[in-house]
């Protein structure tokens, strides 16, 4: 297992001498979704972090060498100044953790996080996704600034009536069809003003969009290590000033993966924080290597949250209603019905207050906090059970799979606080040491395209609504 770039086993070290996980251990109420909490209670260690901000003293008989470097320092990088700090300071390195709760800052020993937060901007109480709460929505909703209702990609699985179509993350066919994608990416505006975008993983990053593909991007492959995917970004920087990135993007998935397996309180859920905090480490080692990491702009996002959940909280829609009369194009905890033809009103009075934690709406009733009316693959009849809920097509099989409603989901409302994502901006566009109170991820992409120099795309983002974090 890749602990990460320390080569004095720091980061190793951290984890085996935690204090062993015990439920004792755990300050946090496993029936309160919304409550905060702290999950490990590390010892003293013989490898601490490093400060990034060292003083050092010297002797006074060193001054007179000092200032005569410093002289020379100085007209030196006058003679030879060039425009690479410009470029660098427009550089955006675009981190996704899959599934990492804003409150795992808290729970987990994150050092190297903990260091980009110390010296950038911090959403402390989370950052808002856009609902529904899923993986594909969100992260192309980051690099577009748009809500799914506007650009199409509604959810993990999806019915397009006008295309007669299904999309399914797991279809590498459909993901690679551009009509899926309506709203264009921060990287394919990159390319079309001039300058070079690289992904490492996005969603979306694989088809072309009006054409263009970033000038660097892969196939996904979720075993390629960590490690790896950090090592191609720094290679990236260092390219010729004219071939090397002004966008890069990264994705990590370990996190979402134990979460889901494991509930968002587990040991391996933990250790998936330390391994990518790993790979954060590793970024910031190359990056002060190439004296870029306080010249280029990191931006580390997630895409949801993580719930709870428990085999003793599964609404079963047989109970309700004949699901000979549905299609359930994405389930739990999403409730996302296609009726057959003519049985909507039907179908949606079976299920309207049919259970006190299933809420249920036409597609033209949403709630507007939700943002998500309008589009044509956006269900007849859209719905979610509570936080931690899960739902199943029948009771019989919801009580003979017990195992399928263990560990931890999300998709739920996103207001609720276990969906709450990560947010961390750290570099010379922002300020140091600051705090931001909840915001949608929508509103990423104005600043994006602000500190990279290009025109931004039309979005549903407010821009200057983050101005308070920036330089």
């Amino acid at each position: 297992m890749d602990f990460g770039p320390s080569e004095d086993g720091c980061v190793k070290q951290r984890l085996q001498g935690r204090v062993p996980f015990s439920p004792e251990r755990v300050r946090y109420d496993l029936n309160n979704t919304n409550q905060r909490g702290v999950f490990w209670e590390p010892p003293v260690l013989s490898c601490p972090v490093r400060d990034p901000r060292v003083t050092f003293r010297f002797h006074s008989t060193m001054r007179h060498s000092l200032l005569s470097l410093l002289l020379f320092s100085i007209l030196f990088v006058g003679c030879n100044s060039t425009d690479m700090d410009e470029s660098d300071a427009q550089t955006v390195i675009l981190i996704s953790v899959d599934g990492m709760r804003s409150d795992y800052i808290d729970w987990f020993e994150t050092p190297n996080m903990d260091r980009l937060i110390a010296d950038g901007a911090h959403a402390n109480e989370g950052m808002i996704p856009v609902y529904p709460t899923k993986t594909f929505p969100n992260h192309y909703s980051v690099v577009t600034g748009l809500y799914p209702a506007n650009h199409g990609i509604v959810s993990n699985s999806m019915y397009d009536p006008e295309m007669d179509d299904t999309f399914a993350i797991s279809d590498r066919e459909a993901i690679e069809t551009p009509a899926w994608w309506e709203g264009e990416p921060i990287w394919t505006a990159v390319e079309r003003q001039g300058k070079v975008a690289a992904t490492y993983f996005w969603v979306g990053s694989e088809t072309a969009y009006d054409g263009i593909r970033p000038s660097h991007w892969f196939t996904y492959d979720g075993s390629v290590p960590g490690a790896d995917r950090i090592d191609q970004a720094l290679a990236w920087l260092d390219l010729p000033e004219d071939e090397r990135p002004t966008f890069v993007s990264l994705y990590f998935s370990e996190v979402d993966d134990a979460g889901h397996r494991n509930g968002p309180q587990a040991e391996e859920t933990a250790l998936a924080v330390a391994n990518i905090d790993g790979y954060i480490g590793r970024l910031i080692d190359g990056l002060e290597s190439r004296e870029l990491f306080d010249r280029v702009n990191i931006i580390m996002v997630s895409d949801h949250g993580m719930a709870q959940l428990s085999p003793d909280r599964v609404v079963a829609l047989d109970e309700f209603v004949d699901m000979d009369l549905i299609e359930w194009v994405d389930s739990t905890p999403l409730a996302s019905i296609w009726p057959v033809e003519g049985k909507t009103q039907e179908v949606y009075d079976a299920l309207k207050g049919a259970h006190p934690n299933l809420q249920v709406w036409l597609k033209d009733e949403v709630p507007e906090q939700f943002n998500y009316r309008g589009h044509r693959r956006i269900p007849p009849i859209v719905g979610h059970v509570d936080d931690g809920w899960s739902t199943a097509r029948t009771r019989e099989w919801a009580d003979a799979n017990p195992s399928r409603f263990t560990g931890g989901t999300h998709g739920y409302d996103n207001s609720a606080l276990s969906m709450r994502a990560l947010f961390i901006g750290h570099g010379p566009a922002f300020k140091d040491s600051v705090q931001v109170a909840p915001f949608e991820n929508i509103e990423l992409y104005n600043v994006m395209a602000g500190i990279m120099g290009i025109e931004p795309s039309e979005n549903d983002g407010t821009p200057g609504s983050l101005d308070a974090i920036l330089e």
